[in-house]
C-alpha cells in the first residue's frame, strides 16, 4: 500500500461498512434494560391499539342527532377510564373522561370547558361535529401491522410503544464485544502521579465513554507497551475475546509504530491512511479474522475518528438500520482561506449572531486537544478542495446525533 496514497473519507467509510459483519445471536432483553439496543425482529400488533373508540379530552359522549333539536342532554352514565360502558341511552350524555372507552351510540365527544351542568343536565353552548374528540380504534397501530422494524434502535419512544403491544420482553440482537488498546509507553493511567514524560491516557477514557454510548460491551481494555512482540501478543488476546479491537496510536509511520506492522505482518491489512482531518493515520484490517480498526494516538483525532468512522462500522456491525445520522445544513461564521486535500472535522458550535443559526468554529483545531471539544456541540464539515466564507453553507453533525 503506497505511504502517499490518501483515501477518501466515502471510500473508507463504504470500505468499513462492506466488511462489517452483523451479530447474529437474539437474546431477550426486558423492556427496562432495553433502552439502546437493536431489535433483532420486527414486531407487529397482534391487536389494534387504541382497542377501542376512546375519549381524547374530559368532556361529555353524546350522539350529534341528540342535539338537533336542542342545547340540553339529561347525563345518564359516568364513565371513567378503565371501565366497559353500557350503550349510551338515546336523547342523553355521558360524563367521560379522557382515554375512556366511548360508549356504543354515541359519536362525539364535547369538551368539559364548553359545557355546564344544571340540575342533573349537560348544557351544550357550541357546535358539535360527528368523531369529535374521538381517537379511532386502532388509529395508532392496526392488528397484524408491523409496529417496530428490525434494526431499529431502541429509544423511549420505542420502549413506550412495545409496552403498548403489551410486550415485557423484547428480542435483540446481542450486544458488540469490543477490546480496547491504548498503545505507548508514556501512557499512565489517571490517578497515578504524573512522571516526567508521560501522559494520562485519555484515549482509553474516550472510547469507553462512546462505546457505552453505542450500547457495545468492552471485554478488554488494555494499555500495551511500545514493542513488536508485546503488540502481537495483546492483539491476538484480543481477539480470543472480541467481534472487534480498536487500537488508538502505533498507525504511523514511526520506528515506534506496531499496530500497522502487525496487522501486515500477522493479519490483513486493507486500509490506511485517509483524506481526513484530523485522524490521517487510520488504519483497517484484522488478526485472527476480527477486525481491528486503528485509530491515531492524538486525542481529537480519536473522537473525529471514532465519530465519523467507528460509529457507522459499529452500527452496522450491531444491525442497526441506520450508520450515519443526518447532517444539518447550517451557515458558518468563520472563514476557511486554505484548501486542503483532506476533508476536515472541525469542531464547532452552534451560536445565535444577528438573529441568525451560525456555526462558530473553535479557534485552536489542534488534534493533540480535547478542550476544543468540550466548548463544541458538534463536527463542522470543511469539503476537500474547499475554502469558506461566513454564510457559505456546511454539513453539521451534533455530539448528540452521532452517539445517540
Amino acid at each position: 500500500m503506497a505511504a502517499t496514497t490518501l483515501t477518501s473519507v466515502d471510500t473508507a467509510l463504504q470500505h468499513l461498512l462492506e466488511r462489517a459483519n452483523p451479530v447474529a445471536e437474539a437474546e431477550s432483553a426486558d423492556l427496562h434494560e432495553a433502552l439502546g439496543r437493536i431489535l433483532a425482529e420486527d414486531l407487529k400488533a397482534s391487536y389494534d391499539i387504541p382497542h377501542a373508540d376512546n375519549s381524547a379530552v374530559d368532556g361529555y359522549a353524546v350522539r350529534c342527532a341528540d342535539l338537533e333539536n336542542g342545547d340540553r342532554l339529561p347525563i345518564s352514565a359516568r364513565i371513567p377510564a378503565g371501565h366497559a360502558p353500557e350503550p349510551l341511552q338515546p336523547g342523553t350524555a355521558a360524563r367521560i373522561f379522557t382515554g375512556a372507552s366511548v360508549p356504543e351510540g354515541a359519536d362525539a365527544v364535547i369538551m368539559q370547558e364548553t359545557v355546564s351542568e344544571e340540575e342533573g343536565q349537560a348544557i351544550f353552548t357550541t357546535p358539535v361535529l360527528p368523531g369529535q374528540n374521538i381517537r379511532r380504534r386502532g388509529q395508532d397501530l392496526q392488528k397484524g401491522t408491523i409496529a417496530l422494524k428490525q434494526g431499529s434502535r431502541l429509544r423511549p419512544q420505542e420502549l413506550g410503544l412495545i409496552a403498548s403491544l403489551g410486550i415485557a420482553q423484547t428480542p435483540v440482537w446481542r450486544r458488540l464485544r469490543v477490546a480496547i488498546l491504548t498503545t505507548g509507553d508514556e501512557l499512565i493511567d489517571p490517578g497515578q502521579p504524573h512522571k516526567p514524560g508521560c501522559i494520562f491516557n485519555t484515549n482509553r477514557i474516550t472510547l469507553m465513554a462512546i462505546l457505552q454510548r453505542l450500547g457495545c460491551e468492552v471485554v478488554a481494555a488494555q494499555t500495551v507497551p511500545d514493542t513488536h512482540e508485546a503488540t502481537v501478543a495483546a492483539l491476538t488476546r484480543a481477539a480470543r475475546q472480541a467481534d472487534l479491537i480498536i487500537t488508538s496510536g502505533g498507525v504511523s509511520v514511526g520506528e515506534e509504530d506496531h499496530v500497522r506492522a502487525v496487522l501486515e505482518d500477522k493479519g490483513q491489512l486493507s486500509l490506511w491512511r485517509l483524506a481526513i482531518k484530523p485522524g490521517k493515520p487510520l488504519a483497517f484490517g484484522s488478526i485472527d479474522d476480527v477486525p481491528v480498526i486503528g485509530l491515531p494516538g492524538n486525542p481529537a483525532s480519536v473522537l473525529v475518528s471514532s465519530l465519523m468512522l467507528c460509529a457507522p462500522f459499529i452500527r452496522r456491525s450491531q444491525g442497526d438500520s441506520q450508520t450515519v445520522p443526518p447532517a444539518t445544513k447550517l451557515p458558518v461564521g468563520f472563514k476557511v482561506d486554505k484548501a486542503s486535500v483532506r476533508r476536515e472535522y472541525m469542531r464547532a458550535r452552534r451560536e445565535i449572531v444577528e438573529n441568525q443559526l451560525v456555526v462558530s468554529a473553535y479557534p485552536n483545531q489542534s488534534s493533540g486537544m480535547l478542550s476544543s471539544a468540550c466548548w463544541a456541540d458538534g463536527l463542522a464539515v470543511v469539503p476537500e478542495h474547499s475554502c469558506l466564507n461566513p454564510g457559505d453553507t456546511v454539513d453539521f453533525y451534533s455530539f448528540s446525533d452521532l452517539l445517540g
